[in-house]
C-alpha cells in the first residue's frame, strides 16, 4: 500500500474521569513523513526519530507560550542517537546520529530497541522564566514510548501511559504516525486506573487505529469512552526556526583565533543546520567581516 494522506497532523487534548485523568492524542503523519524527506531516513530511523519527534511535539503541548524542550536520546546502538527539540505552539524539529539504519526481524518488525540500544533520555527545559532545567533518565527499552512513561514518572512523579506509532509503507515512505500520552492526576481513584489499564490492553496498535481512520477525538474516545472533555485542538508542524544571523553568532562566538584558521585553511566556511539540512555559506569576505566584529568587542 502506498501513503496517502488525507488531513493535517493535529493534537487533541482532554481531560477524562471526572477531571482526574489527563489526555493527549495526536497524529503526526506530515511531520515525520517530513522529517524522513529531509533526513533522508531509512525505515528503521524513520520509525525511532518518528516516535522522538511524535512523543516530544505532544510533551510540548503540555507548556506555555514561549516555553521549550529538547529531548536527546544517548545511546550505543546504530542508531547513534536523536534529538528532537519542540514547543508550545505544536512545532517540532529533530534529528538521528545515523539516518541510514534498517534493521528488520523475519516477521518484518522494525527492531527499533536494538537500533537504539543502551543509554539515557534527557529531557531540557527552557521554560523562560528560570535556570534551564535537566532531567535525565535511564533508557528501559529503547521503544521510546516505555521510555517516555517511565521519564514522567521517575523524573516528574506522574504517573503515565504512553503510546508511539509510525508505520512504514510498502514503497518505504511514513504511511501514518501519531501517539498519545495518558496521565493519572491528583485524585484519581484505583478503580478507574484499573478500568484504564484495562481499555488500553484492548486498545489496537496506534498505527492500526491511525490506519482505520481514526481522528485523535476518537483516540481518547475509545479511552474515556464519554466521560471525558476534548479542551482544544493544536495543529502541529515540522518546523526549523535556523536563520544565517543565528549562524552568524555561532561562528562569532569561535573567537578570533579559531576563525583565522578556519579562513586560512578553507578560505571560507559552510555550515549546515542539523534538523532541516539548510547551508549557510559564509566567503573570505564574510568571514573577515566577523572577524571584525570579535576584534571590535
Amino acid at each position: 500500500m502506498g501513503r496517502v494522506i488525507t488531513m493535517k497532523d493535529y493534537l487533541a487534548k482532554a481531560y477524562a474521569f471526572d477531571g482526574t485523568v489527563r489526555l493527549y492524542a495526536a497524529d503526526t503523519t506530515n511531520l515525520v513523513y517530513e522529517a524522513q524527506k529531509i533526513h533522508d531516513l531509512w525505515p528503521t530511523s524513520s520509525v525511532a526519530l518518528g516516535r522522538l519527534l511524535t512523543g516530544s511535539v505532544i510533551m510540548g503541548a503540555m507548556y506555555q507560550q514561549d516555553q521549550e524542550l529538547t529531548i536527546r536520546i544517548d545511546a550505543d546502538g546504530p542508531l547513534e542517537g536523536m534529538v528532537a527539540t519542540t514547543n508550545a505552539k505544536g512545532e517540532v524539529r529533530g534529528y538521528v546520529g545515523n539516518p541510514h539504519v534498517f534493521m528488520q526481524h523475519a516477521s518484518g518488525d522494525l527492531p527499533v530497541s536494538q537500533a537504539v540500544g543502551q543509554g539515557k533520555l534527557h529531557v531540557t527545559k527552557d521554560l523562560k522564566v528560570r535556570d534551564i532545567f535537566t532531567g535525565s533518565v535511564e533508557l528501559q527499552t529503547g521503544e521510546i514510548a516505555t521510555d517516555f512513561a517511565y521519564y514522567f514518572t521517575a523524573s516528574e512523579q506522574i504517573p503515565s501511559a504512553v503510546a508511539l506509532g509510525v508505520r512504514i509503507a510498502e514503497d518505504n515512505t511514513v504511511l501514518n504516525a501519531g501517539g498519545f500520552i495518558l496521565q493519572r492526576m491528583p485524585g484519581c481513584k484505583e478503580e478507574t486506573v484499573s478500568l484504564i489499564e484495562e481499555r488500553l490492553s484492548k486498545l489496537p496498535a496506534m498505527t492500526t487505529l491511525l490506519e482505520e481512520g481514526d481522528k485523535p477525538e476518537d483516540i481518547i474516545a475509545r479511552i474515556a469512552l464519554d466521560d471525558h472533555e476534548i479542551l482544544h485542538t493544536m495543529s502541529l508542524g515540522y518546523h526549523c526556526d535556523c536563520d544565517r544571523e543565528k549562524f552568524e553568532r555561532g561562528l562569532i562566538s569561535l573567537g578570533e583565533k579559531q576563525l583565522r584558521e578556519l579562513l586560512e585553511t578553507d578560505k571560507g566556511i559552510e555550515t549546515v543546520c542539523h534538523f532541516c539540512m539548510a547551508k549557510y555559506r559564509f566567503g573570505e569576505h564574510d568571514v573577515k567581516e566577523l572577524i571584525e566584529i570579535v576584534r571590535k568587542k
